[in-house]
C-alpha cells in the first residue's frame, strides 16, 4: 500500500478475516463458507465456516478486529446480541444439511497477533 494512503474498516476487516483464515487452516481446518449471510433484514451473518477434519466438527467463526483496545478491544465486541445474531445464521445454515454434525462457535481475534478461542460460546 502506498505511503500516505489510509485504509477503511472494510479493508481492515477483510485482512483480519484473511489471516484468521490461514491460520485456521494452518491448525488444519478445512473452509466450508464464507461470510454467510441470512436472507432478509435483521439476520446474521457468519464470517467462517469451517470443518474440523479430525472429528467433523462443524466451526461456525467469528473474527474480530479492533484498532484500538479500548472498551475492551476485539474481544469486548463480542455482545450477546451479536453472539444471538451468530447462533441464529449458523441455525438457519443447518437447516441445509440432511444430518446435524457437531457444531462449535469459535472467535478469532486479530489485534497485535492472533488468538483463537474454540468455543468461546454456546447456541444457549
Amino acid at each position: 500500500m502506498a505511503t500516505g494512503t489510509t485504509t477503511t474498516t472494510k479493508q481492515r476487516g477483510d485482512a483480519a478475516e484473511d489471516a484468521a483464515l490461514a491460520h485456521l487452516q494452518d491448525a488444519g481446518l478445512l473452509l466450508v463458507a464464507r461470510n454467510y449471510r441470512t436472507p432478509g433484514r435483521g439476520g446474521g451473518e457468519i464470517d467462517l465456516i469451517m470443518r474440523d477434519p479430525r472429528d467433523a466438527t462443524l466451526v461456525f467463526v467469528e473474527v474480530r478486529q479492533r484498532a484500538s483496545g479500548t472498551h475492551g478491544g476485539a474481544g469486548g465486541s463480542i455482545t450477546h446480541v451479536k453472539q444471538r445474531r451468530i447462533v441464529f445464521a449458523a441455525r438457519h445454515y443447518l437447516l441445509k444439511l440432511r444430518t446435524l454434525p457437531p457444531c462449535r462457535f469459535d472467535v478469532v481475534l486479530v489485534e497485535d497477533g492472533i488468538e483463537w478461542l474454540q468455543g468461546a460460546f454456546d447456541a444457549g
